[in-house]
């Protein structure tokens, strides 16, 4: 028999310096689960901290009058533990724009150490009518500068 081996190219590893956005957030001792490390869930809020802080960064200020950009998907890779105490940096970039839409990926590290990787979709939607909306020139030319640098 045959030993089979993986078809998956291995992935180079996530550097917190690709991401020209970083923000900090601490390890709670209520992130634990019962196996004692920050619970899987914790990591999503880990993220949002990262898309929020760089949303809200005065040189990006990216809102738009009457729409909303909202979370449609996002994918995480878990990498090593999290343990309380501690605190992490998450690095987020942009990694490609649609016409109603934008991707984000992002890291979180604690210390020198990746501990996750993830990527986000978020929709820019209409306040009225609650339906994805293009893209407006200046929301594109607003998030450009934030591409991820090892796209």
């Amino acid at each position: 028999m045959t030993e089979q081996t993986s078809a998956r190219p291995r992935q180079p590893v996530p550097q917190l310096a690709d991401y020209p956005h970083r923000a900090s957030d601490i390890i709670r001792f209520a992130d634990l689960d019962a196996q004692g490390h920050v619970n899987n869930a914790v990591f999503a809020t880990y993220f949002e901290t990262g898309r929020v802080a760089m949303f809200r960064e005065p040189d990006l200020g990216i809102g738009v009058a009457d729409a909303t950009f909202v979370l449609v998907r996002q994918e995480i890779d878990y990498l090593r533990e999290l343990r309380w105490p501690g605190d992490v940096v998450i690095g987020t970039a942009l990694e490609k724009m649609g016409r109603t839409s934008f991707t984000v990926v992002q890291t979180i590290f604690n210390g020198d150490v990746c501990a996750a990787a993830g990527r986000a979709t978020l929709v820019m939607m209409d306040t009225t009518t609650r339906k994805a909306t293009p893209l407006t020139a200046q929301a594109i030319a607003k998030l450009s500068p934030w591409m991820y640098r090892c796209a």
